[in-house]
This record gives structure tokens, sequence and C-alpha cells, in this order.
């Protein structure tokens, strides 16, 4: 028990300690009251300096940068490490149906380093202003033409200052005779759009494409399903992630966040609305006949209201049992107006009316039951039976829900390939955000996947590399979280001690074993030797068993034995008897073992 005491005891000082010793309000109060003398404030202080000069934690080793290559074969890419937009155009387009003031491509586009980057000389595309209409494009180096090749497009984005509502998309412009991309605006027509988009609590990853219907020649626009993952940290946490699109000849489609993937699914069918429509619909002419009948249950025609039935009784009825309590004030009014209340000094009977003071609950009836007229309290009526309805019975002309009649469907087509998009000739961002600095890094699109991932682990990899070498490890995390909230070395305290404390109670807290010099106080036996003596206890317990059970054999061996000799000699006796004289008989008879005394020694 002391043990454990202690225990308890040492935990409950130590976590005071740790609230105390990182608690800068007590620090503060504690200055105030004790007073030190200067030459012992020097000593501390360089001592403190000395300890965090030698406590300090080595730097974290450096990544060095260099910008990414592509291995292979490329329709498109930007690492924009020269620090210029050369190659990309600003639009000068107006949106339509907006107002002048705000419908321009006025966003500001900058190439520039990371705000808090861990590898000098990498630079972005970023998204300067807020609240602005952005548009930005590029020509890719050929055209990609969707036939036999997947197509792969790759990004990164980091919100450096998180996201409020705004989008850091993709689109690939199709390739038309009327691309002007100085003139790219929200109406451009577009093959593919892609990326992350935010507004409110709604996190996206769009992948949308637009479909040429073959009967028509109109556009639609196809949306993958929502991605069961969680995509809210790629929002928030300030970090740069890797998006990438994998579209295969197959219709098979990938999503990948920082190469993990987080949707995949089938062009023809994981779409919104279908690639491809119905093959029958509803004919729009059909109309349901007017004695179609949908009621599954009627109310039963031949049902009679009983006589007894009484519509009219109320739900509620007053209590006919029921007593006015003693002590009820009937005269006290249940509010009274306050007395200690005054007029305004301000209130003016012409605009504000005469003055009132305010009602308050009456003094008195703090202590009474009740106050004001007694009624009696309302209880359910018996009686009470409502309106009357007929009994529902099932309708036995129910023909069920109605529904118009299928047709082939006059724009039915099937396209098994929608694989096969508009080629693509530019690559564009079109972007409205609450949020300024969003960054744009390492575009590339390629149709080799591994061109993708070499991509990657040169420009994204590095990112990674980088802020994982700069990042404390979890102890060190978790310092800095104490460091800011001093209540968290309790916790870890707590987490560390408590299972040892644990171990320890279980382990010590059974029966108390007596030590030697209690052995001898007391002359009781120690368990070892207890142990002994029971075990020959047991041994000689056996040994007598056998003796015993030896000379009882031994004993009933003789008895048998003297029987015999005594019937031998009985019969011996008789055959004398009849020779000798009866004298003789008595003397025979008193030299039998039998009438013998014993012989004393």
């Amino acid at each position: 028990m002391e043990l454990k005491w202690l225990l308890c005891v040492t935990l409950l000082a130590l976590g005071i300690l740790a609230v105390q010793a990182h608690d800068p309000d007590e620090d503060n109060d504690a200055d105030d009251v004790v007073d030190i003398e200067d030459d012992l404030d020097d000593g501390i202080e360089e001592v403190e300096e000395s300890k965090s000069e030698t406590s300090s934690p080595p730097p974290a080793p450096k990544v060095a940068y260099r910008a990414p290559v592509p291995t292979g074969e490329v329709y498109f890419a930007e690492s924009f490490d020269k620090g210029t937009l050369d190659g990309w155009i600003l639009s000068r387009a107006k949106k339509d149906d907006t107002d002048d003031e705000i419908a321009k491509y006025d966003g500001k586009w900058e190439v520039q380093d990371m705000k808090e980057t861990k590898l000098p000389g990498d630079k972005g595309l970023v998204m300067v202003t807020r609240a602005k209409h952005h548009a930005i494009s590029s020509k890719l180096y050929k055209p990609f033409v969707f036939d036999t090749k997947p197509l792969i497009v790759q990004y990164e984005v980091n919100f450096q200052n998180g996201i409020e509502c705004g989008g850091a998309y993709v689109k690939l412009l199709s390739k038309t005779p009327e691309l002007t991309l100085d003139q790219f605006h929200d109406k451009t027509p577009y093959t593919i759009m892609f990326g992350p988009d935010k507004c409110g609590e709604d996190y996206k990853l769009h992948f949308i494409f637009r479909h040429k219907n073959p009967k028509t020649g109109k556009y639609e626009e196809k949306h993958a399903k929502r991605p069961d993952a969680d995509l809210k940290t790629y929002f928030t946490d300030k970090k740069t992630h890797l998006y990438t699109l994998v579209l295969n000849p197959d219709n098979s489609f990938e999503i990948l966040v920082d190469q993990t993937v987080v949707n995949s699914g089938n062009l023809l069918n994981d779409m919104s609305p279908p690639v491809n429509p119905p093959r029958e619909i509803e004919d729009p002419n059909d109309q349901k006949p007017e004695d179609w009948d949908e009621r599954p249950k009627i109310p039963d025609p031949d049902a009679v209201k009983p006589d007894d039935w009484d519509e009219d009784a109320p739900a509620k009825i007053a209590d006919e049992n029921a007593v006015k309590p003693e002590g009820w004030l009937d005269d006290e009014p249940e509010y009274v107006a306050d007395p200690d209340a005054e007029k305004p000094e301000d209130w003016d009977e012409d605009m504000d009316g005469e003055w009132e003071a305010p009602q308050i609950a009456n003094p008195k009836c703090e202590t009474a039951p009740g106050c004001g007229t007694w009624q009696r309290p309302m209880i359910d009526n018996p009686n009470y039976k409502g309106k009357w309805k007929p009994p529902m019975i099932d309708n036995v002309n129910y023909q069920g829900i109605w529904k118009p009649r299928k047709i082939p469907n006059p724009d039915f087509f099937e396209d098994l390939e929608p694989f096969r998009m508009t080629p693509v000739s530019a690559v564009g961002l079109e972007l409205w955000s609450m949020t300024s600095d969003i960054f744009f890094d390492n575009f590339i699109i390629c149709s080799d996947r591994a061109v993708a991932d070499d991509w990657a682990s040169d420009g994204w990899g590095l990112k990674k590399a980088a802020d994982g070498a700069a990042e404390p490890g979890v102890v060190g995390q978790m310092m800095a979280a104490a460091e800011e909230r001093p209540w968290l070395w309790v916790v870890y305290i707590l987490t560390v001690a408590l299972p040892v404390f644990l171990v320890v109670l279980f382990c010590c807290s059974g029966k108390k074993q007596p030590s030697a010099a209690e052995y001898k106080k007391t002359d009781a036996p120690q368990p070892d030797v207890a142990d002994d003596e029971k075990e020959e206890e047991k041994d000689k317990g056996e040994k007598e068993e056998e003796e015993e059970d030896e000379d009882t054999n031994e004993e009933k061996l003789g008895s048998d034995a003297d029987l015999g000799n005594a019937s031998q000699e009985e019969e011996e006796e008789e055959e004398e008897e009849d020779r000798k004289p009866a004298s003789e008989e008595e003397e025979t008879v008193n030299r039998s073992p039998r009438n013998r005394k014993p012989r004393k020694d």
C-alpha cells in the first residue's frame, strides 16, 4: 500500500510541476513576488543560455534543388524555374452576362518562390490576387490526339493561405480553329477539366470531359463520381500536393493525389449523366386513363358509425376529484408591478404613451401553492372518441401506380469508345478565388506513366523530402505542442506513467509473504519447510499403512493355525475320554492349551 500511495503522489506532483514550469502567467506572477539577487539572476541566465545552446537540435539536412527534366516524350512540361512567364498568355477577355466592373480577367499572375519553401530556387506560378477573374494559358508542344495512347495530366498545387472558396483546376483546351489564347474565358471549349475545387465545406476533385453527341453534334459535360476519400486535408494543411489524372484507351481512368489512387472507374459506367442514353424512354404522349385506380386501400363502404359514438365529446375535461390546495391565494395576482421601477428620465408620454412599471412575479406567491382564481386541472376524457371514420379495406379495383409506356428512344446512340475525345492543343487556368497566393508548379502532359513518375520524383518528391527533413520528429512535435498548451504535459506524463503504475500495481498487490525474520519470531514453518514436512508425513503414513497390513496378514495366518491345532487336539482328547476315567478326563481338560493360564514373564 505504501508503494501505491507513493506512486500516486509522485504522478500528481509531476503533473503540477509540469504545468507550473510551462505556464507563462504563473512565471510572471512568481517574478513579481520573489526577489532574487542580481548576481544570482545573471548566473541563472548564463546557465540557461549555455543549456539552450547545447540542447538546441542540429540543423535539418538541406535538400539540394534542381529543375526537373522530362525523361521521355511529353506534350507539355513546365516547371517555371526560369522565373518568367515565357510561353504563357494572359487573357484579355471579358465574361459574358456579368457587370463590367468584375467581368474583366484582370487577376494577377506571377512566378514566385513558395512562401515557406524548403527548396531555394524552386519557383512556381502564383495566382496573386483574390476576388478577381484569372485566366492564363499556354500551347502544347504538339496536340494530343486520343487514339491508342493514354493521357496523363499531372501538376502540383499549394494553397499557401488555405482556401475559402475557389478552385485550382486545369482545363485542356480543345483544338479548334477559333481558339485564341488571349481571349480565353469561361465559355472557351475544353475537352477535359481536372483538379481541386472548394466552396464552404464542399471539397471536390473534378474530372469532367465534354462528350460529343454523334447524332446531334452537341457537347455535354460528363462528371466522374465523387471520390470516397476524405479530401479536406489537401485543402487545409498548406502543403504541396500532386494531382494526377490517368485516362486509358480502354475507357478506364484513375485519379491520384500524392501518387495514391483516390478515385477510379470507367467512362462508360461511372460518369454522370451516362455517356450513352437509354434505349427506351417513357412515351411523353401517353396519359393515365381516367378510371385508373391507384388506391391500395379504400374506406369500407358498408361500415356504419355506432349509435353511441359521440363526436362532440371533448378530448379534455376538468378533474372533478381535484381539491384546491390549502393556502391558495385567490385574491392575489400572479404578477404585480415592480415597486422599485422608475420611469426613465427621457420618457415622453406624448411619444411613448403613459408609462407603466414592468410586471414581476408576485413575491407573496413564492411561499403559497398558487395565486389567482383556482381552476380544476384538465384530464383526458375517457369517453372521447373523436370524429368517426370508416375503417380502411383492400381496394379490389387497385391497379397499381400508373406509369407511361416505354417507347424506343429516338435519340439513342451507343458510343463504346468515349475515350476518343476532341484533340487537345492548349492548357489553361481559368479561375475565381476568394483566397490569394495559390501556388501551381510542375505541369506535365504525357502518355508514359514512367515519365510522369520520374517528373514527380524530381519535383514533388524533392519538396516532400525537404519538408520531411525540416519537420521535427514525433517527439519534437509533441514538445512543440506542449509549449503552446502546457496542460499537454499532464497528458504526456499520465500516458507514460499510467501503464507503468498499473504494471507495478498488479505485480506488487498480491498477498504479502512473511520474511524469514518473522518466521523466526513466530516459529511458524516456512513454506518450503512445511511442504517438505507434509511430504515426509505422507511417506511415513504410507509406510505405516503397509506395516499394519503385513501385521494383519500375519495375525490372520497365526489365528488360522491355532484353530487347526485346537481342533486336532480336541479330537484326540475325545478318543482318550472314552478310555480313561473321569478324573483323568478332567486333568486332560485342564492341561489343554485353551484352558492354560498365560505365563507371566
